[in-house]
């Protein structure tokens, strides 16, 4: 199968979901989590082993300034050096720490809000991408993701494959899906959050400036794998990787093409920059790859992403 522009126009049409949950719908495939499926998640906590799945909050991150985004930048506005020094004056030897955090919120372990990517003007459901202004998103902002709980299913691609990690411009599709499912034994179906691994951050977070992870060159999700995502409708996706797809990208000339169908059509919830390792090496070592998956953003009226820290419970 060809990889192309008309192979993209068809995969947005006919995966797209607008309408399928109403008209004013802003949740997209988060529809397929159902009380029945969270139900089916609390059961898959067996050995009380939880993993949080977030990257530090903090300088030492992935951005670069592509993008205008740069790390977290974590700011003390009262200290215990201040205490001890008698500046802050409260009585009965009271004392205080405060401070404050400023990032972008797609800068680290992060959710993409259904307002975050657009297509032809238009964002997932058909709202008009105009409705996304200064002011933040009047429509499909991140507070629709302030409920995320449900069975998580991790592939990991390079245990799979028997390497360390894959290479820059090594793209996952739907066949590598199903081999990585057989492989560790499980299925992937209706509400499930499914989290990819490439081993990408695990090779480049040490070395300097993350050699070039964030903006760059990565291994990712195929155009190809789209219809596997779709027809498995799977609630959600995250990688390990700063954009989920493989770059460079699969079309000449265009950029994050996969992410078209995923987030504008499907209303897929897609998460990048997810810290997967230590949940890896434990689920390679017990050969359970399921797990309950509770993961909700923060809830920031508007916002078109949000920083999380996501937990996978064993």
């Amino acid at each position: 199968m060809e990889i192309n522009t008309d192979l993209l126009d068809t995969f947005c049409a006919r995966y797209r979901n607008w309408g399928r949950w109403g008209d004013d719908d802003e949740l997209g495939t988060l529809n397929f989590i159902t009380p029945a499926k969270i139900a089916e998640a609390a059961g898959l906590v067996r050995q009380g082993k939880v993993f949080s799945l977030q990257l530090p909050l903090d300088g030492n991150g992935p951005q670069t300034g592509a993008f205008g985004r740069v790390n977290a930048v974590h700011q003390m506005v009262a200290t215990g050096t201040d205490h001890v020094a008698g500046t802050q004056g409260w009585p009965m030897g009271w004392g205080v720490a405060d401070d404050t955090l400023f990032l972008f919120l797609q800068g680290g372990t992060q959710w993409d809000a259904l307002a975050h990517i657009f297509h032809d003007g238009k964002m997932y459901n058909g709202y008009d991408a105009g409705l996304v202004d200064s002011r933040g998103a009047a429509r499909n902002g991140i507070e629709n993701v302030k409920t995320v709980v449900s069975r998580g299913v991790l592939l990991d691609i390079p245990r799979v494959l028997g390497v360390d990690h894959l290479e820059p411009g090594f793209a996952i599709g739907a066949d590598l899906l199903d081999e990585a499912c057989e492989a560790h034994g499980v299925e992937v179906g209706t509400g499930d959050m499914v989290l990819i691994r490439t081993g990408d951050m695990a090779r480049r977070r040490d070395l300097p400036g993350w050699d070039g992870y964030s903006a760059g060159d990565s291994p990712g999700l195929s155009l190809l794998a789209a219809p596997w995502l779709a027809e498995r409708e799977i609630a959600a996706l995250a990688t390990d990787t700063w954009g989920a797809e493989v770059r460079p990208n699969e079309i000449d000339g265009s950029f994050q093409p996969l992410h078209l169908v995923m987030v504008v059509s499907m209303g897929l919830l897609v998460g990048e920059i997810w810290h997967l390792d230590e949940l890896a090496e434990d689920c390679a070592a017990d050969g359970v790859y399921e797990f309950q998956l509770v993961a909700p953003g923060l809830v920031i009226p508007g916002a078109v992403g949000s920083p999380l820290n996501p937990q996978a419970i064993k």
